[in-house]
């Protein structure tokens, strides 16, 4: 039987990064509300709302045995929209009650197959945003959820860990790589002084889930260019 892997928000930057890595041994499904429009023809999509529990609960009724799940789907509200109650709401919402009911949602089929979940933090679990409250607060979060469900789960043969992106020429961080001020002020800082791809984050996902990381569980894993650490 070939493995499963479902990475949610995999229609495009990270996510679509990890299932392409992922593909090389699983089947991958990838879920959310959108993808590119050159899609892989080797990953399946599902649309889905991660914040909508009967949805989420249709959409994996047919997978018994999950061998990875990548909590990927998530959103960011620019210009200090953030601290606007209803977009605090969506944020935390998306980026971390739905890691919750995602995980919650497989986690019997990931316990048949012994698999594995990795989690999507950031450089905002460490820092504090002035412009994203609602971001920095719900990544702050996945670590601390990461942690809970690693202790969780390990007696189910489940772990779970998580990866904390720095500067990832994604579309959630265009509005600061492809402005030339702030992109100078980071660069000033980033020893490796180059913006991170998501390929670079979702090779390290893989090796997440395989196992080769047999033994790790509870960890949350800078991926950042050393950014965190500067």
């Amino acid at each position: 039987m070939t493995s499963v892997a479902i990475v949610t928000g995999g229609g495009s930057g990270i996510g679509l990064a990890a299932a392409q890595y992922l593909s090389q041994t699983h089947r991958v499904i990838c879920c959310g509300l959108d993808h590119i429009d050159e899609f892989p023809d080797d990953l399946e999509f599902r649309e889905l709302d991660v914040t909508d529990e009967n949805a989420v609960t249709a959409c994996f009724s047919d997978i018994s045995e999950c061998s990875a799940l990548v909590n990927c789907a998530g959103m960011i509200v620019q210009d200090r929209q953030e601290f606007e109650i209803q977009n605090f709401r969506k944020v935390i919402d998306v980026n971390l009650n739905a890691v919750h009911l995602v995980t919650n949602s497989l986690v019997d089929a990931l316990a048949v197959a012994g698999g594995s979940v990795v989690n999507i933090a950031s450089m905002y679990s460490v820092f504090g945003s002035p412009n994203t409250p609602a971001y920095s607060a719900s990544k702050g979060g996945i670590v601390s959820l990461t942690r809970s469900h690693a202790v969780a789960f390990a007696g189910r043969g489940v772990r779970v860990n998580a990866v904390a992106p720095g500067w990832i020429d994604t579309r959630l961080a265009s509005n600061a790589i492809h402005n030339e001020e702030r992109r100078n002020r980071i660069m000033e800082r980033l020893p490796m002084r180059r913006f991170g791809e998501p390929a670079d984050v979702g090779s390290v996902i893989a090796f997440l889930v395989s196992e080769e990381a047999r033994y790790i569980t509870g960890a949350v894993l800078p991926v950042d260019g050393g950014y965190s650490i500067a």
